[in-house]
């Protein structure tokens, strides 16, 4: 259950939205699904709930959705398996997973699967609300930038970013990425040169609040680099900084032939 003993309706985020969110609630405890409605209803989301996984998949696939909140542990299918599929059918949905298993293997499995965000039961509602509002934030973070007049693309070598609408192609070829993975390319391509380390990654991308780990951070890069550079052993784009972190190249180090 949670850890919260008490239970007060959650205040309001800038109050109702333009355009309501939906969530899927994939939990097959009834009055944790039901708690979790309530006070995503406040926030001013409406809400979908599947009891098992098979359904909650069913669902993800057909409708569309501004989050879904993925337990691990489900009837029929579990929740790794939901991410797996999800991500594998190029759903990008942002994922927030809810486990009651504390293991770091199971964490760092659930993010590398393309989970967004990751909360161990019990937690307080208060938590799980700043999640979810951190991955909305980014998101329309990301959305605003284009509309607010900043560039529409990003260009880099044979490397494209169409920021509008979160496209990215590379050699004229489209490249499918997951949105921790998008969010992680355009950080460094909006900042060529400029060294991140995994702490200053970890906090930009996963938010402040995420107990996240270093691994977390490589393993996006690794498979990033899988998807953009000709030679990922040899990377061209993203470049290790030694010792500190990871950087995106300037244009005088793009590689021969962009």
């Amino acid at each position: 259950m949670f850890s919260d003993t008490r239970w007060q309706p959650a205040e309001r985020a800038g109050g109702t939205p333009d355009v309501q969110r939906r969530v899927l609630i994939v939990e097959d405890d009834h009055d944790i699904a039901r708690l979790v409605e309530l006070h995503l209803i406040d926030l001013g989301c409406t809400c979908d709930i599947a009891s098992d996984g098979e359904v909650g998949l069913a669902k993800a696939l057909s409708q569309r959705y501004n989050l879904v909140v993925l337990d691990l542990t489900l009837p029929e299918l579990d929740g790794m398996n939901i991410c797996r599929e999800l991500r594998q059918e190029k759903n990008y949905t942002p994922i927030l997973m809810l486990t009651s298993r504390a293991d770091e293997v199971d964490r760092v499995l659930g993010l590398e699967l393309g989970a967004d965000d990751y909360l161990t039961k019990p937690f307080s509602i208060r938590e799980f609300l700043a999640r979810v509002k951190a991955v909305f934030r980014r998101v329309e973070a990301l959305r605003a930038g284009s509309q607010n007049g900043d560039k529409a693309t990003v260009d880099h070598g044979e490397l494209q970013i169409d920021r509008m609408n979160r496209r990215v192609k590379m050699r004229g070829i489209k490249v499918e990425l997951t949105p921790k993975e998008y969010e992680l390319l355009l950080l460094f391509a909006l900042h060529p040169g400029r060294t991140f380390t995994r702490e200053e990654i970890l906090h930009t991308i996963w938010g402040p609040q995420f107990q996240g780990y270093d691994h977390t951070v490589n393993s996006h890069i690794n498979r990033l680099r899988m998807k953009i550079e000709a030679d990922p052993a040899t990377p061209g784009y993203i470049l290790t900084a030694w010792g500190v972190g990871y950087r995106f190249a300037d244009c005088d180090e793009l590689p021969e032939g962009t």
